[in-house]
Parts: structure tokens; C-alpha cells; sequence
């Protein structure tokens, strides 16, 4: 899993969200999250900053180690 995949995680589950609930906020499929959080896909620009508004995280901040204590 990667840094990215990892922090979408644990701010979901943070969020008390379900893949599937973050999915149709960012306008994707739900398999597309479940890429994104095993490190199998990277969001495309538009993906990346719907999910840093969802996330409430700057989305600079979803690569970075240490994001959790960001939260």
C-alpha cells in the first residue's frame, strides 16, 4: 500500500465513511477507491482535490507521511 493509499484510508475511516460513500462524493466507482487506497491506481487531478475537500486535508498533505496527527 502506498503513502497515498494509506492516508486515503485512515482519513475515510476517520471520516466514518464508507468506500462507497466517498466514492459518490468524489464522483468515481467504489473500485476505483478501493485502487486508490491499495496503491494500484493514483487519483487524477480533478479526483485529488475532490478528495482533499471531502478529506478536509490540503492535498498535498495525502502523500506525506504523518498525516494522521495532521488530522
Amino acid at each position: 500500500m502506498s503513502q497515498l493509499g494509506q492516508n486515503i484510508k485512515i482519513l475515510r475511516e476517520m471520516r466514518k465513511l464508507t468506500k462507497q460513500e466517498l466514492a459518490l462524493k468524489i464522483q468515481v466507482g467504489t473500485h476505483v477507491v478501493e485502487k486508490y487506497e491499495s496503491g494500484e491506481k493514483v487519483p487524477d487531478l480533478l479526483a485529488l482535490l475532490r478528495l482533499s475537500n471531502v478529506l478536509e486535508i490540503p492535498a498535498s498533505e495525502l502523500y506525506t507521511s504523518g498525516t494522521v496527527p495532521y488530522v
